[in-house]
């Protein structure tokens, strides 16, 4: 045991009100799609094939970061060595993968989704098509980490999203903002005769520049 249990409850509770709000916001379809945050040494991640409306505190699932299952019964997600591959390179405290229908539409179009917004920005860049390749597999999780240099999302080829973040809300915001992007292209270059304008970019590093100082400051500071 790597976290005191009641932080591991807080964070599998939290985990599964993500996982729920995925469905709720249309980002995946019945299973489809899979959540998991970090704790130390501990993955906390979704079963494979449960609803998760019907997940509750007895069905806590953890592996180690070699895919060890450390806690529970129910067997991890099939999509477990995209998250390990990102827990492995990044600083991630948070994955989020969804089947999201504008994303998965723009992965079969283009190989990057073209930069219409500057929130373009707040995923590090362009965002990158990962090659197609068999679900769960190792070559998937390599075809990721590709796509993710330099980012904090991408999406996968005939297959949907994949973002990480500092924690479960962060991930989900950041899966949120790409299908809304996506959306936004999608519907920009059906327009007949006309030919969506894309930022530069200069432009795209000035919006990361006021990104990083946008928000509320922390309480005590000017």
């Amino acid at each position: 045991m790597t976290d005191h249990p009641d932080h591991l409850a807080a964070a599998w509770s939290d985990l599964v009100a993500t996982a729920r709000r995925t469905v709720a916001d249309g980002l995946v379809v019945g299973t489809s799609g899979n959540v998991s945050c970090r704790l130390k040494d501990l993955v906390l991640v979704t079963p494979t094939g449960v609803p998760y409306d019907r997940l509750g505190p007895g069905d806590l699932t953890a592996v180690d970061l070699q895919g060890q299952q450390i806690i529970g019964t129910l067997r991890p997600t099939s999509e477990l060595p995209m998250h390990l591959a990102v827990y492995r390179s990044t600083p991630a405290a948070a994955v989020v993968h969804t089947h999201a229908p504008n994303a998965t539409a723009v992965s079969t179009l283009v190989p990057q989704l073209p930069p219409v917004h500057y929130m373009t920005a707040a995923l590090g860049g362009p965002v990158r098509v990962a090659p197609y390749a068999l679900y769960g597999s190792d070559e998937l999780a390599a075809h990721m980490l590709d796509a993710l240099r330099d980012r904090t999302g991408c999406l996968l080829q005939n297959h949907g999203t994949m973002t990480y973040g500092d924690s479960l809300a962060e991930a989900l915001d950041r899966t949120a903002q790409l299908e809304w992007m996506c959306r936004v292209w999608l519907t920009a270059q059906s327009v007949p005769g006309h030919t969506p304008s894309l930022l530069s970019d200069g432009q795209l590093d000035e919006a990361a520049a006021r990104l990083r100082g946008y928000g509320q400051r922390a309480r005590g500071t000017h």
